[in-house]
């Protein structure tokens, strides 16, 4: 397995695990809503990552690109006129034209982080306000402080 070629998925784990230390360990809610960011950016990272299909293009509608080589254009019927073909009477007939297959890239994931990121600032400015109602109430965003405040009869 080639550790270069999935270079997405350790930056995925790094970030998660940075995110996961910085909330477990800092006792600084500041610090830790940055930990929440950082965890969240990971994880759209890693769904970003898993939606992306190697040559995939967008799931929009594309024409049909052989209808200007089958006559439609030219005379807006799609069928040749005889008088212009002088091959002894015989005429190709009308085939299927094989269409190489497009290969698309599933919308859903990267909606979904979308999503995801509208939430995430929402939740950062709420802990955000509730830190600065913290501070206001209590003097201190440090968790230690505020625990022993609540067992000092807080």
């Amino acid at each position: 397995m080639d550790v270069v070629a999935h270079w997405n998925h350790w930056v995925v784990v790094v970030l998660m695990m940075t995110g996961f230390y910085v909330i477990m360990a800092r006792s600084n809610l500041v610090k830790k809503i940055l930990g929440l960011n950082v965890l969240q950016a990971a994880v759209i990272l890693m769904y970003v990552t898993m939606g992306k299909v190697e040559g995939g293009t967008a799931a929009i509608y594309l024409e049909d690109p052989h209808a200007a080589h089958h006559g439609e254009a030219e005379h807006g019927d799609g069928h040749e006129d005889d008088e212009h073909h002088d091959d002894g009477g015989h005429h190709d007939a009308p085939q299927a034209h094989a269409t190489r297959p497009v290969t698309y890239s599933n919308p859903v994931p990267h909606v979904l982080m979308l999503t995801a990121i509208v939430v995430g600032v929402a939740t950062t400015a709420l802990g955000l306000a509730l830190v600065v109602r913290i501070h206001e109430a209590f003097g201190t965003i440090e968790e230690d402080d505020l625990l022993d405040l609540e067992e000092g009869g807080g």
